[in-house]
């Protein structure tokens, strides 16, 4: 027998092809996540933090007026 690959959704697995197995027969099998339904987790969520992201980088990306614009040029200024 072939490895099966299925979608677990509503607590049921549903095979994504045809599955050539008699009816009502029991099977035993240790689920496993794909990679590459990790990938479309993790971009989704991704996706439902970009607009809260985009406002930290926003405020992070702003320009504050206290302190010297470029500090390295005043690097040594205090070294003895």
């Amino acid at each position: 027998m072939s490895t099966i690959h299925a979608i677990f959704e509503n607590g049921v697995f549903k095979p994504t092809e045809p599955v050539e197995l008699p009816d009502h027969c029991e099977v035993e099998f240790e689920p496993r996540i794909t990679v590459a339904s990790l990938r479309k987790s993790k971009e989704k969520e991704t996706a439902q933090l970009a607009p809260k992201l985009a406002k930290v980088y926003t405020i992070l990306g702003r320009r504050h007026d206290g302190g010297p614009v470029d500090g390295a040029a005043r690097h040594n200024e205090h070294q003895p």
